[in-house]
């Protein structure tokens, strides 16, 4: 139970909802940023406008998965009100207030920084990524699908890399019958593509295997399918970049080519937004819990 615990939820999507949902269930207290527009109202939550939260009381603040804009803005899909969170906001929040959010950029990094915050990134974490992987595979098929005039089952299929969304990736789309190859650039990585019963290669040799490429599905968040290697893809070649923006994508030369790239982050909260909210909501109120038995511990 998280009775007790005051928590700011400051904007965000659906997802948020399952947040919201959870901890309310656990009997935390919810100030609500950037819902005014949401019909449902949840017991323990209160919607209210930025200046009205009394951040002195706020125990953690909940931002949406991207965190911030650069210049402090917070993404708000039930608001259209515009909504900024600051060093001087951040400041006013008790000594051990913890700032909770999927990604971060410069601009949040600096304001925790300078107001001597906690800022735990939940993307950094192995099982929200390797749950998240769940959605994003699907996405990901249906992105191929609605893209293509083949099958997948026959076809031919580059991955790049091997992380946790790139393993999952791999292996679905070798369950459905296409031919996958994997790129890596650790040994350890391109062992176990081996030991998947998959194609492994060396990333530097991607000009040479991407000649023949149905879809190309990068993780990469660098710029891994360069001009360079578009050059060498067939014509019809479909291009899903599943990493962070601004992708691994050259999508400029990609169109000049005429080769069809798309930029898809954030698939969970697209295709799955329910799903992708409880794995979040699960993990923060895991961590929520932990926090606040460590308070109640060192107050012994």
């Amino acid at each position: 139970m998280l009775t007790g615990m005051q928590i700011a939820v400051i904007g965000g999507d659906a997802r948020q909802l399952e947040i919201i949902r959870k901890l309310t269930e656990l009997d935390a207290k919810l100030s609500l940023v950037g819902f005014e527009q949401l019909d449902h109202a949840f017991t323990g939550a209160i919607k209210e406008k930025m200046e009205e939260v009394d951040f002195t009381a706020i125990d953690s603040i909940i931002l949406p998965v991207p965190g911030t804009s650069l210049d402090g803005q917070i993404e708000t899909i039930f608001s259209n009100e515009k909504v900024f969170i600051t060093k001087e906001i951040l400041s006013k929040t008790p000594a051990h207030c913890t700032i909770y959010s999927g990604i971060t950029n410069s601009y949040l990094n600096e304001i925790t920084k300078q107001a001597n915050r906690r800022l735990v990134q939940l993307f950094e974490r192995d099982d929200v990524a390797i749950y998240n992987s769940i959605p994003t595979v699907e996405g990901t098929i249906m992105m191929a699908i609605q893209h293509t005039d083949f099958t997948i089952h026959g076809s031919t299929v580059v991955i790049l890399g091997l992380g946790r969304v790139g393993m999952s990736v791999a292996r679905t789309f070798h369950a459905m019958g296409a031919k996958v190859a994997v790129g890596a650039r650790k040994s350890e990585h391109i062992a176990r593509i081996t030991e998947m019963g998959l194609t492994a290669f060396h990333l530097d040799d991607i000009s040479n295997i991407v000649t023949d490429v149905d879809i190309c599905i990068n993780t990469i968040p660098y710029l891994v399918v360069s001009a360079s290697v578009i050059s060498k893809m067939p014509v019809h070649t479909l291009i899903i970049d599943l990493a962070s923006k601004p992708g691994g994508t050259d999508f400029r030369y990609a169109e000049k080519r005429g080769i069809k790239a798309l930029l898809a982050p954030g698939l969970p909260g697209i295709v799955a937004p329910k799903t992708a909210g409880q794995i979040l909501a699960n993990v923060l109120s895991q961590l929520l819990g932990e926090f606040l038995l460590n308070r109640k511990e060192k107050e012994v």
